[in-house]
């Protein structure tokens, strides 16, 4: 049975029965690693073909079939995928690319070996993907992509964002790492843009150990990709891109076999393990929502994933501050942290200016560059401070999730006495 914000028990910080008694360990264990996995991988070792192996083709068709897309390219991690594709772009040096600041550094980072200027833009309260209005304003003559991160797993506003692309003639990049599975409007993420990548790092909802993919369905995009990092298939080319068989573009990024071989399996069950994941936090959700959370449920016509499970709390409704909020759903026995990405426009990189000797960028060399104000995107910074990160509850018991609620319940409902508490 749920508990409500009804129950009365003293927070555990302040005496009580701690909420969570569960065992927690074999309900968030991740990856679910088993004997197919293991067979998998035996069979890949003891072919002995460890460098280059039909795995990682077979791997590549499995993607293309289960989003229905033209090309498929593995790479050995998601940031050389995303590399891979914005050298596809062909970015010259100097290009401006609008990323967000809030997400992995891995989004952003490969603008800047290919010379590009990350330009970051305030994220929406919504769904936490680029604000499509403040998108726009940003837009100069020397814009030539977006990269849209559908993060946590929360598709972002990708009708508005392709509009604004399609208007001003830009690419889009999809960085689909936490949204293995996602839908937007009946089609899968990771097909929406120019181009997506996934990661299959090992939290990821399709793991791999390391492992990244690159998606297109455009055959230009693919082919340049392939010259970055997959020198060794040019050569069965019929186009002129045969002709850098001998060196490729310089790079060898290519992912193991023995991650395509546990890769493969995971996609297999990826849908399967969605939806128990789903089904959790969901249920978990409508308990929190009506302790007045916000869960991020995805708006009609989109159907998320939870690569992470994020709530935002308002303080200012309870007078209890969040890090005092932190403390005491601690002391209940909940594992809840702040979210584990600090904004990017506020990192040394880019504040002290390091980004630029990276990109191989001067002043001299053309217009000013930019700086980084580590004041700037007021909205994102204010909506990241509200951010609490629980578990993503992969295997959970419904007693889990019920002393989950339970310990909100303790804490917020009693914001008051906490608060008086407070040292």
């Amino acid at each position: 049975m749920p508990i409500t914000t009804s129950s009365r028990d003293l927070p555990a910080i302040l005496g009580g029965r701690p909420a969570v008694d569960v065992d927690q360990q074999d309900a968030n264990r991740w990856p679910i690693i088993g004997e197919k996995e293991q067979r998998a991988v035996m069979a890949v070792l003891r072919s002995g073909q460890l460098s280059i192996h039909d795995e990682v083709a077979a791997l590549e068709d499995d993607y293309r079939r289960f989003f229905g897309v033209e090309h498929a390219l593995a790479y050995c991690n998601g940031t050389s995928a995303i590399l891979a594709a914005l050298h596809a772009f062909e970015l010259a040096p100097g290009d401006e690319v609008i990323v967000p600041s809030a997400t992995y550094w891995a989004s952003v980072t490969p603008v800047l070996h290919c010379g590009g200027i990350p330009v970051f833009a305030e994220t929406e309260e919504r769904c936490l993907g680029l604000d499509p209005d403040d998108v726009e304003s940003r837009i100069t003559d020397r814009t030539r992509a977006i990269i849209i991160v559908h993060l946590f797993g929360m598709p972002s506003r990708m009708d508005d964002l392709l509009e604004i692309a399609r208007r001003h003639n830009l690419r889009v990049l999809e960085d689909a790492s936490h949204a293995h599975g996602a839908r937007y409007h009946g089609r899968a993420v990771g097909t929406l843009g120019d181009a997506a990548v996934f990661s299959m790092q090992t939290n990821k909802l399709c793991p791999a150990g390391e492992g990244g993919m690159l998606l297109t369905n455009d055959a230009e995009i693919w082919e340049k990709a392939l010259r970055l990092g997959h020198y060794e298939r040019l050569a069965g080319l019929p186009t002129a891109n045969r002709r850098f068989a001998a060196t490729g573009f310089g790079l060898k990024l290519r992912i193991s076999p023995l991650n395509a071989a546990v890769a493969r399996v995971q996609l297999a069950e990826l849908s399967a393990r969605n939806r128990q994941r789903n089904a959790n936090i969901e249920y978990l959700s409508q308990q929190l929502q009506a302790q007045g959370l916000e869960t991020f449920a995805a708006p009609p016509d989109v159907d998320r994933v939870y690569f992470e499970f994020h709530v935002r709390y308002d303080e200012n409704r309870t007078g209890l501050p969040i890090e005092n909020l932190l403390r005491a759903l601690e002391a209940e026995g909940a594992r809840v942290t702040r979210p584990r990405y600090p904004l990017l426009h506020q990192q040394p990189l880019f504040v002290e200016g390091h980004w630029a000797r990276i990109a191989r960028l001067t002043s001299a060399a053309g217009p000013p560059l930019p700086t980084y104000d580590p004041q700037a995107l007021p909205r994102t910074v204010a909506g990241n401070q509200m951010l609490l990160k629980l578990p993503s509850f992969p295997r959970a018991s419904r007693r889990l999730l019920d002393q989950y609620a339970a310990a909100f319940a303790k804490t917020v409902g009693h914001a008051l006495e906490l608060r008086r508490a407070e040292p």
